[in-house]
């Protein structure tokens, strides 16, 4: 597995998918990392994207609303 160094960033958009900027990687169920193409990607959260683990935009078209607030990390 590739190391990096640097800051990552997460950023849920609201009723969209999550935006990860930064050094990462990726990796698949069984092992092989997915190509991630750019620096930053946009993470499918509505689970309806035909192009997973990113988004192809679904969300908007099927009404995929989040919660308000945010869960706070026990």
């Amino acid at each position: 597995m590739a190391e990096h160094t640097g800051d990552v960033e997460i950023v849920p958009c609201p009723d969209g998918p999550v935006l990860v900027r930064g050094s990462f990687a990726i990796v698949g169920a069984t092992g092989p990392s997915v190509d991630r193409g750019r620096p930053t990607v946009a993470l499918c959260r509505c689970g309806l994207s035909q192009r997973k683990p990113f988004c192809d935009g679904t969300h908007r078209i099927t009404g995929f609303r989040t919660d308000d607030e945010p869960t706070p990390l026990s």
